[in-house]
């Protein structure tokens, strides 16, 4: 395999081939998340809870036997034999430091690192390190380990300061590897949440701080820089990849910025092209949905702006569709899926899907319902359907805790009469905070308990269900993937 570098807005190898980066996001492997993985709450939280119930070494076999299972060569091949050229894998800063001592790194997160490493390089697959989950949290969300809704990172030099020591880490690891096409520097940060996600500034009225962000880009980069002057950095824009115009000036060699473009389209409920009408604050919803709105919507992002002005290239990091609703929405997801693909090949934005497995949601590779760990765990997965836990798993039967969310924030608006106030980000702020994180918590004690009395061998074959041998492929989305991948690419 060759390095990779930016030519102006293009990815090319050392030779100036141009490389156009398509594939998935291996969410769920060095980075859990509660609706990928069929637990509550946060990965962290969860570890705790598991060793409080079983034992710490029983608790850290599980989930050894987990991430064992869950991505391996078969998966590496499988992925390659579809057209993808590379994967983006989501890293959780606590593979590979630990708080109670910072600045010294763990052999075992590296080692399992490098092994997939190894085996990209086998099968011709490039990879994206992506710090997913940073130390004092880059969000306020469930995605970067947080259970405390406070963002702590962009206001604590300490944990800056660990960031950056820990790219620095990566950077003396991996400079010269070519399997690596780069460092995604953090995910979906949020500057200007330090507080929490307040409903008053919270997406609609976000206020960014651009500086701060500039700032710690700048010391980033460079720091990676004086020890990797070649690898690409990717950056992503602020409020979950949404925003770009302060971002300044592509100031580095080799920088590519990254989107992150979810849509109602992909969400539903109802038909595409149609009125989807998304059930989450996040995403536009209530309206006419088609590829024109997705092309609108595309080049409206502040991200496609930004690259255009500056000519460098595009990476949509994340975008996917949900899959786990009534099958006669299945079709309208896939339509809105291809049109998306369509329309990033058509600009020639390099994409990345989220997410390749989970346990039945958005994934391309999906848990068998059949499997032991799914029947192991099928009480969990109707707690999480009734109490609507999972903040990203839209389709949800039970809407009695969602809908007591909503009668508590109507009276805390009417209450404290502030206009500004945004009912559907109120209701989303509370739900996260009492239902994703506080009852979650509440039952992760129970998904421990469900391997209490388990030998290490029988955890191992629950575990098997993750192995991509035992798990079903979502054959409409990789027929979709396949139009859009083995392309030429015009120089």
């Amino acid at each position: 395999m060759e390095m990779l570098k930016v030519d102006k807005n293009k990815i090319t190898d050392t030779k100036g081939n141009p490389i156009q980066l398509r594939g998935t996001c291996i969410g769920g492997w060095m980075n859990m998340e509660d609706f990928i993985n069929g637990f509550t709450g946060s990965e962290h939280g969860l570890r705790h809870a598991v060793g409080e119930e079983i034992g710490l070494t029983k608790a850290e076999f599980l989930f050894d036997r987990m991430q064992h299972h869950f991505f391996g060569e078969e998966d590496i091949k499988f992925i390659k034999s579809w057209g993808a050229t590379t994967i983006r894998i989501p890293l959780n800063y606590r593979h590979f430091e630990d708080d109670e001592n910072p600045f010294s790194y763990k052999e075992k997160g590296f080692t399992r690192l490098d092994e997939i490493l190894g085996l990209c390089e086998k099968h011709g697959l490039y990879v994206i390190l992506d710090l997913h989950a940073v130390q004092g949290y880059q969000n306020t969300h469930w995605h970067s380990d947080n259970d405390i809704r406070h963002s702590l990172f962009w206001h604590d030099k300490t944990y800056q300061d660990r960031f950056i020591a820990l790219w620095e880490e990566f950077a003396r690891r991996y400079q010269g590897r070519a399997v690596i096409a780069g460092y995604n520097l953090m995910n979906e940060p949020c500057v200007n949440t330090p507080h929490g996600d307040y409903p008053h500034n919270f997406f609609a009225n976000y206020k960014p701080d651009w500086e701060r962000m500039n700032r710690i880009y700048r010391r980033a980069v460079d720091a990676i820089r004086k020890i990797d002057p070649h690898h690409i950095i990717f950056l992503e824009g602020d409020n979950y990849s949404k925003l770009f115009e302060g971002l300044e000036a592509p100031f580095a060699d080799n920088l590519v910025y990254s989107s992150h473009n979810y849509t109602a389209a992909g969400f539903g409920p109802g038909p595409y092209p149609g009125i989807a009408d998304a059930k989450t604050a996040r995403i536009e919803s209530g309206v006419y949905w088609d590829r024109e709105k997705q092309l609108q919507v595309f080049t409206d992002h502040q991200g496609t702006k930004y690259t255009q002005k500056h000519q460098v290239p595009l990476w949509v990091g994340e975008f996917g569709s949900v899959y786990n609703g009534p099958l006669d929405e299945v079709p309208h997801r896939l339509a809105a899926m291809d049109d998306q693909l369509r329309i990033f090949e058509e600009f020639g934005a390099h994409w990345t899907t989220w997410t390749y497995k989970d346990v039945g949601v958005m994934g391309l590779a999906m848990l068998d319902p059949e499997s032991e760990y799914m029947e192991r765990i099928s009480s969990i997965i109707r707690m999480k359907h009734q109490l609507n836990t999972d903040d990203w798993m839209i389709w949800l039967p039970g809407r009695e805790a969602r809908n007591t969310i909503a009668n508590l924030a109507t009276t805390l608006e009417n209450v404290i009469g502030d206009t500004d106030i945004n009912h559907s980000f109120n209701i989303a702020a509370l739900s996260q905070s009492v239902l994703t994180v506080y009852t979650g918590a509440l039952i992760q004690p129970v998904y421990a308990k469900l391997f209490k009395n388990m030998s290490e061998e029988k955890i191992d074959d629950v575990m098997q269900s993750f192995a991509f041998k035992n798990c079903k492929i979502n054959d409409g989305l990789l027929n979709v993937l396949k139009k859009h991948t083995n392309k030429t690419v015009v120089s």
